[in-house]
């Protein structure tokens, strides 16, 4: 399960965004691997709450057993005005990228996904923004009209996904020729702590789903010998099949054009096999990562019916559909604002938005492991956190000085970020006394 909800959008794009910033080949080797132990600190953490507090809302149970509702309310905000909407905006873009770099490659367009289509003053609107606008409102209504539908789409991308990547790697280890690792590693430039820092926010993207199997927990059985043996073998095998990627990316693609191929796997295929595995990659990228908007789009709203339950939203927002078991407003609201992301930023500000967004929250649940251990000792935990509190410590460690650089390197992103989360504190008083005004009065 590990392996498939990270494997996702990410290794497919974020190479190029990270050889930008990074243009050393064995600091961009080491910057993801310790993107990885970042991702296994979190997923160790994690694991411990989920076990304790196995119940639908994930992240959202874990804010508010540890530090109340109102924090908890503005990870349920965050979500739906920032996080949510970034990760569709990144995931649908990469998707269009590929279905257009495909389509071209069969001659059925002449556009690629840089190609400008609609100038709105400073705003230039290009193919693949158009394209994964128009993707996000597909799987809205997809999903709009049933969770079930939705979920047979998520079955056949998630073996899509791993396959695609596994099938670049094997082909690029089988055909590529002399590796020349000595000269792949050769390639050096020089590389600051800043950039070195922002390139994390995208390595961060692609690894992330590193909590999804910590959500779970309750459901496995041993937890205490099965947890951590399930994700240590998962994030390795993650990083397996991503530095497997990544070394075919560099002994096809040098450093120095890896920044601007934003299409690496496709570029690689070419390489590789010519035209047809243009169409053969770039078609099982762009199905395989539409998959992974849709399964973004499916288990996002069980965030909102928790916040429902416990009368922090209001249930017009978590609301399921007695025709279709589908959450209409969430799907409505969240992709609405995705369209509408993903019309105004590129990639790797959608990208940054959601890593910029979600990791304050994720911090604050490993913090919540701390403080559970000192206000409720007697918690039942059928797993504790291996190598705590040295394993906990290091995430947090890592998540101050990657948030920290990206407020003094990106101060105006960060701000609009940040900013639009603490509106959610306005909103959340807002919504109690309106609770307490209104509906409180009604009769039951």
């Amino acid at each position: 399960m590990l392996v498939g909800s990270t494997i996702g959008s990410g290794i497919f794009r974020t190479p190029a965004v990270v050889a930008s910033s990074v243009p050393d080949v064995p600091i961009f080797l080491l910057a993801w691997l310790l993107g990885a132990v970042v991702a296994l600190c979190g997923a160790l953490t994690y694991a411990e709450l989920a076990a304790a507090f196995p119940r639908t809302g994930g992240l959202y149970v874990f804010l508010r057993e540890g530090f109340g509702p109102l924090p908890a309310f503005l990870f349920g905000w965050g979500e739906l005005v920032i996080i949510r909407p970034g990760a569709y905006g990144a995931i649908s873009i990469v998707s269009a990228g590929y279905a257009i770099r495909v389509l071209h490659a069969i001659g059925l367009t002449a556009m690629d996904q840089s190609t400008p289509l609609v100038t709105l003053g400073p705003v230039v609107i290009v193919a693949e923004q158009a394209l994964a606008a128009g993707l996000i409102v597909v799987v809205a209504a997809v999903n709009w009209f049933g969770i079930h539908r939705g979920a047979i789409l998520q079955n056949l991308s998630t073996a899509l996904k791993v396959f695609a990547l596994f099938a670049l790697v094997a082909i690029g280890f089988a055909l590529g020729g002399s590796h020349a690792v000595p000269a792949m590693l050769n390639q050096h430039a020089p590389v600051g702590i800043s950039p070195f820092l922002v390139a994390m926010v995208a390595i961060l993207w692609a690894y992330d789903g590193w909590a999804d199997l910590a959500f779970v927990s309750g459901e496995v059985r041993d937890p205490q010998r099965n947890l951590p043996r399930a994700i240590i073998l998962g994030t390795a095998g993650v990083v397996v099949l991503y530095l497997g990627a990544i070394l075919v990316y560099l002994h096809l693609i040098p450093m120095s054009r890896m920044g601007g191929a934003q299409l690496v796997a496709a570029d690689a295929a070419q390489i590789l096999l010519g035209p047809a595995g243009v169409v053969l990659v770039g078609a099982a990228v762009a199905v395989s990562t539409f998959g992974t908007l849709n399964g973004s789009m499916m288990t996002a709203p069980r965030i909102f019916f928790a916040l429902a339950e416990d009368g922090l939203f209001p249930k017009a927002i978590a609301r399921v559909s007695e025709k279709n078991g589908a959450p209409t407003g969430a799907i409505f609201l969240a992709a609405a604002l995705g369209a509408i992301f993903v019309l105004i930023r590129e990639f790797t500000a959608l990208a940054d938005q959601f890593v910029i967004g979600i990791w304050p929250f994720y911090a604050l649940g490993v913090a919540a492991v701390f403080v559970l251990r000192r206000s409720r000792p007697d918690l039942e935990r059928p797993y504790r956190t291996w190598g705590y509190p040295v394993v906990p410590a290091l995430f947090l460690l890592g998540s101050v000085f990657l948030l920290g650089n990206y407020l003094v390197s990106q101060p105006g992103a960060f701000a609009l970020d940040v900013g639009l989360i603490l509106l959610g504190i306005p909103a959340y008083y807002l919504w109690l006394w309106f609770k307490r005004r209104f509906l409180t009065a009604l009769p039951a």
